[in-house]
């Protein structure tokens, strides 16, 4: 039996949050996508920085030939001409950051310089050992960042080192506008492909919903079996789990089966006992016939156990709970006719027993036809649908009161003891209650007796909802 202090255990419980398999897999697919497209960003401005720079180092290497060709004496001894006009306004504008220098490798002294130095020096980076040509980053006057050609040249034996540097400041903003672009198509495209991959998952777990659906209608009672017509992934997980289902029924019939042929096997041998020791008589035939009518009791409360964890066990069994109350307080009114009782009943609409009707109909007869046996004018039925907050989690709430004696708290303790009755002159085997607590326990249920507002007893009745 559940009492009063047994009813936490279905109240709600606070489960962790957990995230679903769709979040798990966009959030993968998002985290791949990101980084895959971050990666690609990268190589992309580093691959337009390096052909930015080659096609800079190009230009460079193109005045480098025009000044080559512009300095060139006409014929052997004669003296190196000065290249003034290389096509480039930028190389006479003062400080432009575009230069030119030929410097003499043998004394090393400053040949040429383009106008736009102004006499300031053009200290460029050695080449290396063995080189002749090259190019790299510096800094010129006024603290600008050049990049600069260099190339060692050779005229009537001697060799003269020709440099030219340009700004790149231009070179960078078109790297960062290029960046930005990059970044902007990149990150419209990682959006699409979010959502692309968002769609996907929720299109592909589309059968998991059903299949979610399709136990949910069995558990609810509204299916006998799982919808089998689903991808091939999926198929045989419906098919194993119908086929776990209707293993269950087989096994819940047969064990319905052996009780009944259990029942019958040992309640004749009863009755012959009983029987016999009533028709003997004298002290040892009384004895016979009370342990007779004790066995018979035990008998009786074990073999409705076995038949109510069989029935317990049944998957995807419900009851409409509201026309089964309505109709027993309809019935007890004709069974107890005679004593002229007021039974009321308060049903809630659409609630739905997890379990059996015959079930729902023998806890709540007992509960109804106990109060009408000891009310003296008025048996009130009450149920309504109690939510625990836990999906899943939703309990019906039965109480029966009556205005009769009642009973203490030590009296209500004994009352739902296996096979008690507290007065002999009512009639009964006082098996009704232990039952009621006994298949409420099955059910995952609660089952507790306390006082009425109305005087009598009140029984307190939780069961499982669909």
């Amino acid at each position: 039996m559940s009492g009063p202090d047994q009813a936490p255990r279905i109240e709600a419980v606070r489960r962790p949050r957990r995230r679903s398999l769709a979040t798990r897999l966009v959030l993968a697919a998002s985290l791949w996508s990101t980084a895959a497209l971050v990666i690609a960003g990268v190589i992309l401005v580093g691959l337009y920085r390096e052909a930015v720079e080659r096609g800079f180092d190009s230009q460079l290497e193109v005045y480098q030939k025009s000044i080559v060709g512009a300095m060139a004496p006409a014929s052997a001894g004669e003296p190196l001409n000065r290249p003034d006009n290389l096509g480039e306004p930028r190389f006479s504008l003062p400080l432009s950051g575009w230069y030119w220098t030929v410097t003499d490798l043998a004394g090393g002294e400053r040949l040429f310089a383009s106008p736009s130095l102004l006499g300031d020096p053009l200290n460029v980076p050695a080449l290396g050992e063995g080189e002749r040509s090259g190019s790299a980053a510096m800094t010129g006057p006024g603290s600008d960042e050049l990049r600069v050609a260099q190339r060692i040249i050779s005229f009537d034996g001697k060799s003269y080192l020709i440099a030219v540097a340009g700004r790149t400041a231009g070179l960078r903003q078109d790297v960062r506008a290029f960046a930005g672009q990059v970044a902007l198509t990149l990150f419209v495209f990682g959006l699409g492909l979010v959502a692309a991959v968002f769609l996907q998952v929720r299109y592909g777990l589309v059968p998991l919903k059903r299949l979610q659906a399709s136990l949910a209608a069995v558990r609810q009672g509204d299916a006998e079996r799982v919808e089998e017509d689903l991808p091939s992934e999926l198929a045989p997980l419906a098919a194993e789990l119908n086929a776990l289902i209707a293993s269950n029924r087989e096994v819940v019939e047969r064990a319905r089966t052996h009780v009944g042929n259990l029942a019958h096997a040992l309640k004749t041998p009863l009755s012959v006992i009983s029987n016999e020791a009533r028709a003997q008589g004298g002290p040892f035939a009384e004895k016979m016939a009370e342990q007779a009518g004790i066995m018979r009791t035990q008998v009786d409360h074990h073999l409705e156990r076995a038949r109510m964890a069989a029935q317990r066990r049944v998957i995807g069994v419900a009851t409409p709970a509201e026309p089964v109350l309505t109709k027993l307080a309809r019935v007890m009114e004709r069974i107890h006719d005679t004593k002229g009782l007021d039974i009321s009943a308060d049903c809630e609409d659409g609630m739905r027993f997890r379990g059996e009707q015959q079930d729902l109909e023998e806890m709540a007869g007992n509960l109804m036809d106990n109060a009408c046996k000891w009310a003296r004018y008025e048996v009130r039925l009450t149920s309504r649908l109690m939510d625990t907050g836990t999906p899943g989690r939703q309990f019906i709430e039965i109480v029966v009161e009556d205005d009769g004696p009642g009973l203490t708290a030590e009296q209500r303790r004994e009352a739902v003891k296996r096979g008690k009755r507290l007065d002999e002159s009512v009639p009964g085997t006082g098996l009704g209650l232990s039952i009621v607590a006994d298949l409420a326990g099955l059910y995952g249920g609660c089952f507790e007796l306390s006082s009425s507002e109305l005087g009598g007893l009140r029984a307190r009745l939780l069961l499982p909802a669909v």
